[in-house]
């Protein structure tokens, strides 16, 4: 298949040849072809003919509906005597899945490696990846891989499967403390787990959706080699997939972009409870990636230099997947400030900067009302029940992720000294520090902003300015040692952002 006269079409030469643990890739200009490689790794089987043919058209048959442009058949591998062709000329010996090659620069890895990937393009796959989820398959038998033994059973299989590589790539210490953190999750996380399956969160997913999996092209974000030899892999929480994204990108030393994904994600589904489960997939993800290099290092098809940069990579997944187990201290951070304030520009870069939550009021409230974040609410959404309503969502929220760990922002007026005095009550039952940053501008800039904003998730216009200020009750003495106050109109967003974050950690 490196020859170009094997093909029927005209090639780019030379043929390049890409090996992945479980298969051979051929590029060819115009098309790609996908070989699968004659392996047996237990959760997955290629080693027969039937299978290898089995699984080609599954690749296909999952992949077409998010990928139409890019898969295209399944076609056999024939012999003829002693001569291959590509196609039904003979008997088949192989099979390969035929795909459209687009650039290889329309790939995420490669726009990230050459600093072309952007916040706003996380946010686009954010928004991407939720649609498809919420679309995606889920039933009874789907459904049935959330049950929490299953869900467990998928992670030993990892660790059975690694410890052979304990000492090199692997250590002793991360091995065994990676799987005491799954072991005390699974024990102490039955009706967590069971709370997921029963919610619907457990659908047909992706599987294995990094970087490499995802290409920006015909200006569409495009998810690819969605995973078909493995229903378990498939099968899984909404998280799982979520999971692989930000677990990628942090490996790449880019959480603000993964914190971009996560935050505009959740946001767009509400379900910020997911949250609950995602430390158990970053690890998982992570030991999966080591696990996946450890296994090209006894491939002997794969050339010497190309395993020990496989080890390499490998240990750094190990050392990851054992990192997310650690136990970080959370906190809550209180927004407050008129509408038009930058309150939610603030904290979404602030977000960014300390990897927190960033959970705004607009979504929580849209989300209760159960209507879409794009449509405009009616005065029904604006009760004084329903403000209620929202206000105890949005700390019920706070306190539970903050108390697993996570910074989270709560991104309101927080203008009533009652709201507030509630916050900081709970966060100082539950041990958690607790800061308000307060956004202030003139009266003038609040209305211009307002007047000119669109797309956003806010239905607050300028008219109400006035009552907000009226409404507005000041700050405490008890209160004021917590505040950081910003004019938001004095100083670029960026200098802003610093100074508060550097502030924020020298108390």
């Amino acid at each position: 298949m490196k020859q170009p006269g094997f093909y029927p079409h005209p090639v780019e030469e030379p043929i390049k040849l890409i090996q992945t643990h479980i298969s051979y890739v051929f590029l060819t200009g115009d098309y790609v072809y996908k070989v699968k490689k004659s392996v047996n790794f237990g959760f997955l089987d290629f080693s027969t003919l039937e299978l290898r043919e089995h699984f080609c058209l599954e690749e296909l048959r999952i992949n077409q509906p998010n990928a139409p442009e890019i898969y295209l058949e399944v076609l056999p591998i024939t012999k003829t005597g002693e001569k291959f062709f590509l196609g039904d000329q003979g008997t088949p010996v192989e099979y390969t899945l035929k795909m459209c090659q687009f650039p290889q620069d329309a790939l995420l890895l490669k726009m990230f490696e050459q600093g072309k990937l952007t916040e706003a393009h996380l946010e686009e796959l954010a928004r991407v990846v939720a649609h498809f989820h919420t679309q995606a398959a889920t039933n009874d038998y789907i459904r049935s891989f959330g049950e929490p033994a299953k869900v467990r059973e998928a992670i030993e299989e990892n660790y059975q499967q690694t410890e052979k590589y304990i000492g090199e790539p692997q250590t002793q210490q991360q091995y065994q403390e990676t799987k005491q953190y799954t072991d005390t999750f699974f024990a102490q996380h039955q009706e967590l787990l069971t709370t997921r399956l029963q919610n619907n969160w457990i659908r047909e997913c992706h599987g294995d959706l990094h970087l490499g999996n995802i290409c920006l092209w015909h200006d569409k974000m495009q998810l690819f080699d969605r995973i078909e030899f493995n229903q378990p892999f498939r099968f899984v929480d909404v998280m799982y997939d979520v999971a692989f994204v930000v677990m990628d990108l942090e490996a790449r030393e880019a959480k603000e972009l993964g914190n971009a994904f996560l935050n505009t994600y959740v946001e767009q589904t509400g379900d910020w409870e997911g949250l609950q489960v995602l430390p158990l997939y970053l690890s998982r993800q992570a030991y999966v990636r080591a696990k996946v290099n450890s296994f090209l290092v006894d491939d002997s098809d794969v050339p010497e230099q190309a395993k020990q940069e496989a080890a390499a990579t490998a240990s750094k997944y190990y050392r990851l997947a054992w990192e997310y187990t650690k136990f970080r201290q959370g906190k809550l951070i209180l927004m407050s400030g008129l509408s038009g304030s930058g309150k939610t520009t603030v904290a979404r870069q602030l977000a960014r900067r300390l990897g927190a939550i960033h959970l705004r009021s607009d979504a929580v409230r849209k989300h209760l009302a159960g209507i879409s974040l794009e449509q405009r609410g009616g005065d029904e959404l604006y009760t004084t029940k329903m403000s209620q309503d929202t206000y105890k969502r949005l700390l019920e929220l706070g306190i539970k992720l903050a108390s697993l760990g996570f910074p989270v922002i709560l991104d309101a007026k927080y203008d009533r000294l009652s709201l507030r005095r509630e916050a900081i009550a709970k966060a100082n039952n539950h041990s958690l520090p607790v800061q308000i940053i307060c956004c202030t501008a003139p009266q003038e800039v609040l209305r211009d902003r307002l007047l000119s904003r669109t797309g956003d998730v806010s239905d607050a216009t300028a008219d109400l300015l006035e009552q907000q200020k009226a409404a507005s009750e000041p700050f405490t003495e008890a209160e004021k040692p917590l505040v950081t106050t910003l004019d938001t109109s004095k100083f670029p967003l960026k200098s802003v952002i610093e100074s508060v974050y550097h502030l924020m950690a020298t108390r």
